[in-house]
């Protein structure tokens, strides 16, 4: 202890740390500080997992565009440790947006935006963006097919943007299409650009945290008065304060270690995303989807009627920045109680259902062709041989399986034709096979006579 204590002085003396240190470690905190103030210290102890995940997959990570996939399959097949690695940096990163909306959610429920802390707030939105912003082109450093179309997309919506498209594709390719150098480019976002800023936005953050003090738990009645808050504040704290070490700080610890245990069990019994198959730009088939906290934007575009398409690409990134800025501008004062704040908690409850609900559909797709829809069964065709079980290999094998659903088989981008055959006459179905319709291809090329009729004759049967 004197050899650390006296090692301690020798750094004190020549930087001067250790009072601003034990100021910072010792402040005082609002008595009734529950445990769920323990999602900002998760959210740094995410933050230091990412970085010292990322810094050991780097050093096997190949930005170069002719060897990123091969690297990224390297380390998740043969590199020691490197599925691990790569599963603790993936589940760190959905911990860490986790973390932030669930931060940003209380923060907003009990009035922590208001004044004194609206600029906490502010800076807290600039972590969000900044955060999904990493986990974005993070999921690029794969560099297969679906990261590639990807990126295409995202340029693809960028371009759509008045008078700056042009630039913002610049700036997200490095160039105006995706080419070998984009790789590169995404690389030094992720490594270099967006972590300096995300780290001068945490240390402004905490210090703002570390000046103004942590919010008290809201009480009924008791308004916020920018004349009057500071006094009430510090008066609160003179008579019933405590130090955040150690008796708040024990709370932030043991949620901390259940968050490292947590992504730890995830890397290693769930194990870090598939790599999809090499980028091939001959390949236009593709499907690219973003990983899942972006999913629900992806559902939003893909749900929206095509004549809205560019006002919703333009307008919803702007609303969203506009209403998360919007409760520190517009209101600085005032009642801090959910109970007291109806429209508040009414509205949580619906960005939460809004948000919920778009993600379940981008995991379901229904406006896309299931590809891995599983055949037919026996049970369900009725019959082991004959035109109708002919119709139904038919159907398995041309594709329609994808789209359609038949007793709970196959897609859900066309109608469901479990009951085909009480809806429709033989004549329509051959119709509809032949000429297609809406987004259903013309199988008049592509079917033979003897294929249609047994097609017909299955779908006949669905009654």
């Amino acid at each position: 202890m004197k050899v650390l204590e006296n090692l301690i002085n020798y750094i004190d003396e020549r930087t001067g740390l250790k009072e601003p240190f034990l100021r910072a470690i010792l402040h005082p905190v609002p008595k009734g500080s529950t445990w769920l103030y323990v999602f900002g210290s998760a959210i740094m102890t995410c933050f230091i997992i990412q970085v010292v995940s990322g810094m050991a997959l780097g050093t096997i990570y190949s930005s170069s565009a002719g060897d990123a996939y091969e690297s990224v399959k390297y380390i998740s097949s043969v590199a020691p440790f490197g599925s691990l690695l790569r599963g603790i940096h993936y589940f760190g990163a959905s911990a860490m947006i986790v973390f932030t909306g669930m931060h940003m959610l209380r923060i907003y429920l009990m009035g922590s935006f208001k004044y004194p802390r609206e600029l906490s707030w502010l800076t807290g939105v600039g972590l969000l963006f900044l955060t999904v912003g990493m986990g974005f082109t993070g999921q690029i450093l794969r560099w297969d097919q679906n990261s590639v179309w990807t990126v295409a997309v995202g340029a693809n919506q960028a371009m759509r943007a008045p008078f700056i498209g042009k630039y913002l594709v610049e700036i997200l390719n490095a160039g105006p299409e995706v080419g070998a150098q984009t790789l590169s480019h995404i690389f030094s976002y992720h490594v270099f650009l967006l972590p300096g800023i995300l780290i001068g936005a945490i240390v402004i953050h905490i210090w703002m945290v570390l000046f103004n003090g942590i919010s008290e738990p809201p009480k009924v009645g008791e308004l916020v008065d920018p004349a009057t808050y500071k006094k009430k504040y510090h008066d609160l704290l003179e008579r019933d304060g405590q130090p955040f070490w150690p008796v708040s700080v024990s709370r932030d610890i043991i949620f901390s270690t259940i968050v490292v245990l947590g992504i730890l069990a995830l890397a290693h019994f769930v194990g870090p995303p598939a790599v999809d198959i090499p980028p091939d730009p001959s390949i236009i088939q593709a499907q690219p989807k973003p990983d899942w906290y972006l999913l629900w934007y992806f559902s939003l575009l893909a749900i929206m009627p095509k004549q809205l398409e560019d006002v919703s690409i333009l307008l919803c990134p702007v609303i969203a920045v506009l209403v998360l800025l919007a409760p520190a501008i517009l209101a600085p004062r005032g009642e801090r109680s959910p109970s007291r704040r109806p429209w508040a908690v009414a509205t949580v409850f619906m960005v939460v259902s809004f948000i919920g609900i778009l993600t379940y559909l981008g995991v379901k797709e229904p406006w896309s062709p299931n590809f891995d829809a599983k055949a037919v069964p026996i049970e369900v065709i009725g019959a082991k041989s004959g035109p109708v079980y002919d119709g139904a290999q038919v159907f398995n094998t041309k594709g329609c399986l994808f789209c359609h659903t038949i007793s709970h088989y196959g897609g859900t981008k066309g109608p469901d034709l479990t009951h085909v055959g009480s809806r429709l006459t033989h004549d329509q179905v051959t119709i509809r096979v032949i000429n297609g319709g809406n987004n259903m291809p013309a199988y008049a090329g592509n079917i033979t006579p003897e294929q249609l009729k047994s097609v017909t004759t299955f779908l006949e049967s669905r009654k």
